[in-house]
C-alpha cells in the first residue's frame, strides 16, 4: 500500500467540483483507494462518500491506494491534489438586477420593503424578479412504505430512474439550459455510487426489504452530508434525498411526484423543492416559488434563476401556514413576501408584473432588429457564451455576434488538457454556427479561482493576484500554442477574434502578439484581429499605451470592479458595495473608451454591467460601441438601446464622473429618466 500526508489547499475544501475530479480520476485506476481525515474515512471512487468527509480549506488528510497500480495512482492524484482538482467558484447567487428604466419599461414595485403593512416573511433572495399571485402549497406524496410491497425491483428501478435522468437531462438541454441540465447528470452518477450501494446492501442483509433497504440508505447519507459545517456540501443532501424519492416511486408504480398545480398562475410555497420539482415548472403557471429549506447555492436556485422564475429560500416556517389562495408579493430581489398586502400595492404590483412581463415578451419579438438609438446610433448587443450549444441560442435571441467566447469549459473537469484537434473542432464549430457574426474567443483564463487539476501550480496566498490568465499561458507556451493554433486553424471558418484576459503590462501583450503572428506564418493562415481584457486598473490607466497596438478592448467590469474598489466579488457582505457604476469605475472605463476612440479602435464591455438597466445608458454615453451580455439579456438590452436618445446621455454620462458614490450615479440615471 502507498500512500501521501497532504493539506487540502481548496478555497472551500473538497467541496463538490474538486470531489467530482477526484472521484472520475480515481476510478481510473484499479487499486482501491481511500481517504483519512481525522476519524473519518471515504472511498475516493464514491462522490458521496468523499463529500461526508467534510474537509475544509487547511485539513490534513491521508491518501491511500492499495493495488496493482498503487503508485501510479498515488502519484497522479497527488499532482492533482497540489493542482486544485480542477476547482472554479461555486454558482453565487446571481445578484438582482433593477427592471429596465427605460420610460417604456415597467418599474418595479418593491411591496414589502416599502410598506408599512404587516405580514412581511423574510428569506433569502434566490432568483431575481416580482410575482403577485395567490399561493399553493406544493406537497410531495406520501410515500408508505412500512407496509408496501415493491412492485419491481430495486435493480429495475434504477435502471428506469437513469433513463428518467437521461430524458429530463435532454428535456433541459432542449431548453437551452445546458449548464443546469448537467445537475441530473451528476444525479444519474449517483445511482452508481458504490458507498450508496454498498450502504442499501448492508441493510438488506439485516432482514429489510428493497424499499426500506433503499429509503435507510439514503436517509443516513443525506444526513451525513446535511450535517456538514459548509452550506455549499450541505446543499447536495437535497440532490440525494430527490434521487432516492424517484427510486422509490419507480419501486412503488407510483409517478405522483407531488400535488398537481392547479391550471391558473400561482405562488409556490412549500418546505422544500427537489430539482426535479424546479425542472418541471412552467413559468406561465408558475410565478414564483418560497421555500423553508434550501439556500441560494442549491440546485433549486441555480434552475430557478435558469428558468426565469423569482424564488425565495430560506423562508421562516410562517410560509407553511398561510391558508391556500392568499394574496402574496413575492420579491426575489430582496428575498421577502408580503401576505395580504394593502390593495394599492398589491395592484401597482400586479401592474409592475404584467407589464415586464409584457415587456419581456415585446423584446423578445423584436430580437432579430439592430439595436438602433432613437439618435440613429447603432448598438452591437453580443452574447456571452461558453459551448457551441450557447453559440445557436445567442442566435436564436437576437445576438450580433458573441462578444465573450469562455474557453474554460474546454479545460475544466478533466484529468488532462484538450488536445489542439479537440479544440479545433469546437471553435470551427462554434464559427461555422457564427457564419460572418463576429466571435470575440478570450484564450483560457484560468489560475486564481479556476485552477486545473493537471497544470502543476506553487500554492499562493492571494491567487487573485498571482499566476492567472496571461500570465499562466505565457509561463506555459506549449499550452498556450496549442490553443492559438486551434483558434488560427478554425479563424477562416468564420469572423473569429482573439482577446487575451488579464493584461496588466504591454510586455505581455507584446510576447503573446509575436507569438500569433509565427503561428499564422507557420499555418499559412491570414491574421486576425487582436484585443484585450480591460480587467485591472493599470490596464486601464494605459490604454492610451495599448490602444495603438491592439484592434478593440473589451471592459471586464467584474474584475475590474473588483480590483478597483478591493472587494472580492464573491463576499456576500460585500454584495451591496460591488457595484460597476461606482465612479472610481465609471471613471477607468471612461478612459478605455477615449483611449480607444483616439486611435480609431473599438471599445467593448463583457461583463455584468453590460446588462445592468441603469448602467446601459451610462455606458452608452460614455461612448461605448458594443455591450456583450448573457444570453437571456440580449432581447431586453436591445430593445432599451432601442428606447434611448443617446446623444442625451452624454452629458448626464461625464456628470456621472464626478459623483461621489455609485448610488448617486443611480440616483442621477433616475432623475434623467423623470
Amino acid at each position: 500500500m502507498k500512500q501521501i500526508e497532504l493539506v487540502i489547499q481548496n478555497h472551500t475544501g473538497l467541496h463538490a467540483r474538486p470531489a467530482k475530479v477526484l472521484v472520475n480520476l480515481a476510478k481510473q485506476f484499479k487499486s482501491s483507494i481511500n481517504i483519512q481525515h481525522g476519524n473519518k474515512k471515504a472511498n475516493a471512487k464514491s462522490m458521496v462518500s468523499v463529500l461526508t468527509l467534510g474537509a475544509a480549506k487547511g485539513s490534513n488528510i491521508t491518501l491511500m491506494a492499495d493495488g496493482v497500480d498503487e503508485e501510479q495512482a498515488i502519484t497522479d492524484l497527488e499532482a492533482a491534489f497540489r493542482a486544485g482538482l480542477g476547482d472554479a467558484d461555486h454558482e453565487s447567487p446571481v445578484e438582482a438586477k433593477p427592471v429596465p428604466v427605460e420610460k417604456e419599461a415597467p418599474t418595479v414595485v418593491k411591496g414589502a420593503s416599502e410598506t408599512s403593512e404587516p405580514g412581511v416573511i423574510k428569506g433569502v433572495g434566490a432568483a431575481p424578479g416580482i410575482a403577485v399571485g395567490p399561493i399553493f402549497h406544493f406537497q410531495h406524496a406520501e410515500l408508505d412504505i412500512d407496509k408496501a410491497e415493491p412492485s419491481i425491483g430495486l435493480e429495475e428501478a434504477l435502471g428506469c430512474a437513469k433513463e428518467q435522468l437521461t430524458e429530463l437531462h435532454q428535456q433541459m438541454t432542449e431548453k437551452k439550459l445546458g449548464a443546469e441540465a448537467a445537475i441530473f447528470e451528476a444525479h444519474r452518477e449517483l445511482l452508481d455510487d458504490p458507498e450508496l450501494l454498498q450502504a442499501v446492501k448492508a441493510h438488506a442483509e439485516l432482514g429489510r426489504n428493497s424499499l426500506k433497504s433503499w429509503q435507510a440508505a439514503i436517509d443516513e447519507q443525506a444526513a451525513a452530508i446535511a450535517a456538514l459545517d459548509d452550506p455549499l456540501l450541505a446543499a447536495r443532501a437535497d440532490d440525494l434525498r430527490d434521487v432516492g424519492r424517484r427510486v422509490l416511486r419507480l419501486m412503488l408504480g407510483t409517478s405522483e411526484n407531488g400535488a398537481a398545480l392547479p391550471a391558473t398562475p400561482v405562488v409556490v410555497v412549500a418546505r422544500e423543492l427537489s430539482p426535479s420539482d424546479t425542472a418541471s415548472f412552467s413559468p406561465e403557471l408558475v410565478l414564483g416559488f418560497g421555500i423553508v429549506e434550501g439556500g441560494p447555492t442549491s440546485h433549486i436556485a441555480i434552475l430557478a434563476r435558469a428558468l426565469g422564475i423569482p424564488a425565495v429560500v430560506g423562508a421562516d416556517e410562517a410560509i407553511l401556514a398561510l391558508e391556500a389562495k392568499t394574496p402574496v408579493i413575492l420579491n426575489g430581489n430582496d428575498g421577502t413576501l408580503t401576505v395580504n398586502p394593502a390593495p394599492d400595492v398589491l395592484e401597482r404590483s400586479r401592474l409592475s408584473q404584467k407589464r415586464w412581463l409584457e415587456y419581456r415578451r415585446f423584446a423578445q419579438e423584436q430580437a432579430s432588429l439592430p439595436a438602433i438609438s432613437q439618435d440613429g446610433i447603432r448598438v452591437d448587443v453580443t452574447a456571452n457564451a461558453g459551448s457551441i450549444a450557447d453559440a445557436a441560442e445567442a442566435l436564436h435571441m437576437g445576438a450580433d455576434g458573441i462578444g465573450l467566447l469562455r474557453t474554460e469549459f474546454l479545460f475544466l473537469e478533466r484529468t488532462t488538457a484538450p488536445n489542439e484537434d479537440e479544440q479545433f473542432n469546437v471553435y470551427n464549430a462554434i464559427a461555422e454556427t457564427m457564419k460572418t457574426l463576429p466571435v470575440i474567443v478570450r484564450t483560457l483564463d484560468i489560475g486564481g479561482d479556476k485552477p486545473l487539476a493537471y497544470i502543476q501550480m506553487k500554492p499562493e496566498l492571494n491567487p487573485f493576484l498571482g499566476e492567472r490568465g496571461i500570465r499562466l499561458c505565457l509561463n506555459r507556451p506549449a499550452l498556450f500554442r496549442e490553443q492559438l493554433r486551434a483558434i488560427l486553424r478554425a479563424a477562416p471558418s468564420g469572423n473569429l477574434k482573439i482577446m487575451f484576459p488579464m493584461v496588466s503590462d504591454i510586455s505581455e501583450l507584446r510576447q503573446a502578439r509575436v507569438l500569433i503572428e509565427e503561428l499564422c506564418r507557420e499555418l499559412n493562415v491570414p491574421a486576425v484581429q487582436i484585443g484585450i481584457m480591460i480587467e485591472v486598473p493599470s490596464a486601464a490607466l494605459m490604454a492610451d499605451v495599448f490602444a495603438p497596438e491592439i484592434d478593440f478592448f473589451s471592459i471586464g467590469t467584474n474584475d475590474l470592479t473588483q480590483y478597483t474598489l478591493a472587494m472580492d466579488r464573491g463576499n456576500a457582505a460585500l454584495a451591496s458595495k460591488h457595484d460597476g457604476l461606482h465612479p472610481a469605475v465609471l471613471r477607468l472605463i471612461a478612459m478605455t473608451i477615449d483611449a480607444a476612440h483616439k486611435h480609431g479602435k473599438r471599445a467593448d464591455i463583457c461583463g455584468e454591467l453590460g446588462s445592468d438597466a441603469a448602467a446601459v445608458p451610462i455606458l452608452l454615453g460614455l461612448g461605448m460601441d458594443e455591450l456583450s451580455v448573457s444570453i437571456p439579456s440580449v432581447p431586453t438590452v436591445k430593445a432599451q438601446v432601442r428606447s434611448l436618445k443617446i446623444e442625451d446621455w452624454r452629458g448626464v454620462a461625464r456628470d456621472a464622473l464626478n459623483c461621489s458614490t455609485a448610488k448617486e450615479v443611480r440616483e442621477l440615471v433616475k432623475k434623467q429618466l423623470g
